[in-house]
């Protein structure tokens, strides 16, 4: 049987563990910075260039990550045609995402026009929050879908009792736990995407974009830690 230890290695062999991992840093040094920015500068500067550094690692992780989403839907969209839909939506909108990810990443470390930033920002952006609408629909159609399986199984299981109902049930509400932890990462990372898309004050305020990131960040570690 596999210990913490054990289970942090396999977790951060992941590439998706490392993004989480890094992702905390990002904004646990967001909101520190906002802390003490006012009472100690120097110490702010610092956590800024902790989180800039973190942003700019995590883009170079997630370098070819554009594919995921290209392969998910060559191997197979959906089972009937409303998850096809949703899933040429929501992974159409993800490999924008990813794939102008790539040119902000290297508009930001100097290697390509640093006036490009700006508008790869947006595109990616609006590619990502476009992708999660469609995420979160087809994980709360799941999620309902299973609540009526769940019942009918309870229902059945006043006169089955046998391991397989027990099996069933206890794999639906562990498939609802998963799907919750993905709507809140997709909502939270919806919250940081429309900060790049129309700034505004509420999006853009440090505690918010921290917040929502660190939200995002522990979701994916609980959906990637190995069981």
């Amino acid at each position: 049987m596999n210990d913490t230890v054990d289970k942090l290695v396999i977790f951060l062999a992941k590439r998706d563990g490392i993004d989480k991992l890094v992702k905390t840093f990002q904004y646990v040094s967001k909101l520190v910075r906002w802390q003490v920015e006012a009472t100690h500068p120097d110490v702010a500067e610092r956590f800024k260039q902790w989180e800039v550094a973190s942003g700019l690692g995590r883009k170079a992780f997630r370098t070819g990550r554009f594919l995921t989403g290209f392969n998910a839907l060559r191997r197979g969209p959906g089972s009937t045609p409303t998850f096809k839909i949703l899933a040429v939506l929501a992974n159409a909108g993800e490999m924008v995402y990813f794939f102008f990810d790539h040119f902000l990443w290297l508009s930001r470390i100097g290697t390509l026009d640093a006036k490009l930033a700006g508008r790869m920002s947006f595109i990616s952006a609006f590619g990502e929050s476009f992708g999660y609408i469609f995420f979160i629909i087809a994980d709360f159609i799941i999620i309902k879908q299973g609540l009526e399986e769940e019942r009918r199984l309870l229902i059945s299981s006043k006169e089955d009792t046998s391991k397989d109902a027990t099996e069933s049930l206890r794999k639906i509400r562990a498939d609802r736990v998963m799907r919750l932890m993905a709507v809140a990462a997709n909502v939270a990372d919806f919250i940081i995407a429309l900060a790049d898309i129309e700034p505004n004050p509420f999006c853009n305020h440090a505690v918010t974009l921290g917040v929502s990131g660190l939200v995002s960040a522990w979701a994916g570690w609980y959906r990637n830690w190995p069981s």
